[in-house]
């Protein structure tokens, strides 16, 4: 669906320029029977991967948005990003392996790491699903193909390399959400379009390694920085996608809460000084901290939280169990409370 383009994305430290695969792969044309085979072998193997997941990556029509996604399993299940999905309930998923677009409802959403299912209501049979790469064992280097259905070209494939791991990038924001903040993105010089947003990245091995999602934006031009892509890990997406599948919302992540609702604080001012709290959960976080409605909370393990998308992101750096200070505001009096951080959930 949407490019970087219009959105908002962490500042990385610089643009780097990065070698395409194919570059590196021009090196085998040398003369030599050795280095002619090794080519063939590696066209075979791009050729193999692309056929095999004619079925298996679709078009996802979202209302008046488009975007891709990934088959999840056999019941027709189809992982996609929460921000394709938006706020529509109905979808119209189609493939080249179809011979007319298929209906399919919402099973449920992840905001905060940009994840959604979707299940089509008939012909799950004609649908492949994919199978899932082990993203922690990702190198940079590694080939990879980024297949989806941008400005709805069923089946393009763009291709390049994995060239970072454990990237933190702010994504796109659903509607009535907090931007997302996805960690330990995987960052790929593979070219990610409008409408590749949900799709698959995808090993030569035929594993996909993870959900293409955002490309970076250029802080100079204010575009779309070109080789500079990032996609949700597998891991991530199996653990949030099959909680989704099983009960329509997420229980348990492996991101951070202080398990509470809330606002961002202004000051007189107008200017953003702290998150104010809304609401507790019972027995979560916050409560076993003591607390309460209508505090504010102005920092958290030493780190200031002038507003929620700030909090987000100091949360992102600790697991759910640790015990971290939080700085709070009691009747604009400042304190200081230990919480037991819990775990994000729908």
């Amino acid at each position: 669906m949407a490019s970087a383009g219009g959105r908002r994305w962490r500042a990385l430290p610089a643009l780097v320029v990065l070698c395409a695969a194919a570059a590196a792969v021009g090196g085998c044309s040398s003369p030599g029977g050795g280095a002619t085979a090794a080519k063939s072998r590696l066209q075979g193997d791009y050729v193999a991967v692309v056929s095999k997941f004619l079925s298996s990556v679709v078009e996802i029509q979202a209302g008046s948005t488009e975007g891709s996604g990934v088959v999840y399993d056999t019941r027709g299940d189809i992982v996609t990003n929460a921000h394709v999905v938006g706020a529509s309930k109905k979808f119209e998923v189609r493939a080249s392996a179809l011979s007319t677009p298929l209906r399919a409802r919402l099973i449920g959403e992840f905001a905060p790491d940009d994840l959604a299912v979707i299940r089509v209501l008939s012909h799950a049979k004609s649908l492949r699903p994919v199978r899932w790469a082990d993203s922690a064992k990702v190198q940079a280097g590694q080939i990879v193909l980024a297949m989806g259905s941008p400005y709805g070209l069923i089946d393009s494939v763009t291709q390049g390399i994995v060239s970072a791991t454990g990237r933190l990038v702010t994504g796109p924001a659903v509607k009535g959400q907090p931007p997302a903040v996805i960690s330990d993105a995987i960052q790929t010089s593979a070219a990610i379009n409008p409408g590749n947003s949900g799709g698959a990245l995808v090993l030569l091995s035929g594993y996909v390694l993870g959900i293409p999602t955002l490309t970076a934006k250029d802080p100079q031009l204010g575009t779309a920085a070109e080789g500079i892509g990032f996609a949700i890990p597998a891991n991530t997406v199996r653990a949030i996608a099959s909680q989704l599948i099983k009960t329509g919302r997420v229980t348990k992540s492996d991101r951070a809460s202080l398990d509470f609702t809330g606002r961002t604080h202004t000051s007189p001012l107008g200017k953003p000084d702290g998150v104010t709290v809304d609401a507790v959960w019972p027995g979560g976080s916050a409560a076993g901290a003591g607390i309460a409605v209508g505090e504010v909370i102005v920092g958290v393990g030493g780190k200031q939280t002038l507003n929620l998308n700030q909090l987000d992101s100091v949360l992102i750096d600790f697991a759910p169990g640790r015990r971290v200070s939080v700085e709070i505001l009691r009747d604009g009096n400042p304190h200081q409370v230990t919480a037991k951080l819990g775990s994000l959930r729908s």
